[in-house]
């Protein structure tokens, strides 16, 4: 994964992806979509948009983002995040 101010470890199953997100104050991620989609907020705080719905999440909220569904992110402050991803090519690794 090659995204400025994200750091990311990603561990690959053969149907799933689970990633470790170190991620800097970078501002918006653009509304987009993907499979299904379970995180949990380890530090730090973001503004996440599901569907039509926003949401403030801070350490030891989780969220659900059902496959298909358009969302985006903001990130004002440093943020740890956890990602399990309901498909094994989500982010390549080599």
């Amino acid at each position: 994964m090659n995204f400025l101010g994200v750091q990311a470890y990603i561990a690959k199953g053969e149907q799933f992806q689970v990633g470790f997100f170190e991620i800097e104050p970078i501002g918006v991620v653009s509304p987009h979509s993907h499979g299904a989609q379970y995180g949990f907020v380890i530090e730090g705080e973001m503004l996440l948009t599901i569907g039509d719905k926003t949401k403030l999440y801070k350490r030891g909220d989780s969220y659900y983002i059902p496959e298909g569904v358009v969302h985006s992110a903001e990130f004002k402050t440093f943020c740890r995040v956890m990602d399990f991803f309901a498909e094994p090519a989500r982010y390549e690794t080599e």
